[in-house]
């Protein structure tokens, strides 16, 4: 994945996406002892980054791949993403979701057209009835993090970022699926000036910290974190990205990711989901070590059930 690609990329995912708004906030300097810049994509359509992936995949699709449609599994915001970028080019979109994913993710997606085939909850199950679906249907799977254009779609955000502070020194990312970070860490590698990309992860569910220690795919046994779109693995498409171009990965607890989420409700004033505070949270864990620097966070979505706030 080159340089051009990440260019052609934006140009074509344009008209399709907002560019999203870089926020300030001299408290928040004043605690972390740096100057950030928020890249706020809980403002982006169907809110979160995953939109500009979708429909980058989507996109680079052929006349006879789009008209069978896509398919993917996902029990929350890729879910949400796909069938918006399928709507938005006219591609018929098939959801494999999890029969416990929360009500409000489903409707959200039905809103956006998305045909939803309900599954046990279960990642073998996800993985199985979405092959049915592609087999059955001819539909063309899309995986949410773990594909060529998806990973490049989603670097545009720390692509916009770096264009409007081109002199970052560090760009912060949540780890989950490895998209938003392998695709950031391309954006800052192609963009930055010496920009170090560090990753934000639970200790919950730490795969990629592990991974980035091995040398190799490792996995989680239990996911046991509130930060919900966090709860899934690096693939081997990713990987190799963020083992060449991140610098490393600071793992928080629970208490910090609910203490950094609440921060920037407060202070921010956003509406931004536990897996988005878990980048701020990584550089307060450890703030002494990046004091005085300029620094861009990634807020990765805002798709959160206000019914079950952790504070």
């Amino acid at each position: 994945m080159q340089k051009q690609d990440l260019t052609a990329t934006h140009r074509r995912i344009k008209p399709y996406i907002h560019r999203t708004p870089v926020l300030t906030s001299r408290l928040l300097n004043e605690i972390a002892g740096a100057e950030l810049y928020f890249k706020c994509e809980n403002f982006q359509r169907m809110g979160a980054f995953k939109m500009r992936g979708a429909v980058n995949a989507v996109l680079q699709l052929s006349e006879e791949q789009k008209a069978r449609g896509v398919v993917t599994h996902s029990s929350g915001n890729f879910a949400q993403a796909l069938a918006l970028a399928a709507q938005s080019i006219g591609v018929k979109a098939y959801i494999v979701m999890p029969q416990n994913a929360p009500q409000v993710k489903k409707d959200a997606v039905r809103s956006y057209g998305g045909e939803i085939i309900e599954c046990a909850s279960t990642p073998i199950a996800r993985e199985e009835r979405a092959a049915q679906v592609e087999q059955e249907k001819g539909a063309y799977f899309l995986h949410p993090s773990n594909d060529r254009e998806v990973i490049l779609g989603q670097g545009t955000a720390a692509l916009e970022l770096l264009e409007e502070q081109p002199d970052l020194a560090y760009l912060f990312s949540p780890v989950g699926g490895g998209g938003l970070i392998a695709g950031t860490a391309l954006a800052a590698h192609y963009f930055g000036k010496d920009c170090q990309v560090i990753g934000g992860e639970p200790f919950g569910a730490d795969d990629a910290y592990r991974s980035l220690l091995s040398g190799q795919l490792e996995t989680n046994d239990t996911t046991h974190t509130i930060a919900d779109g966090l709860r899934t693995q690096l693939g081997d498409i990713n990987f190799p990205v963020i083992k060449e171009h991140v610098t490393r990965i600071i793992r928080v607890e629970e208490a910090e990711i609910t203490a950094a989420m609440r921060l920037l409700w407060e202070r921010l004033k956003v509406i931004i989901e536990p897996s988005s505070a878990v980048a701020l949270a990584a550089l307060l864990r450890e703030k002494d070590e990046f004091k005085g620097q300029k620094i861009g966070v990634l807020l990765s979505g805002g798709n959160v059930d206000l019914k079950n706030l952790p504070f």
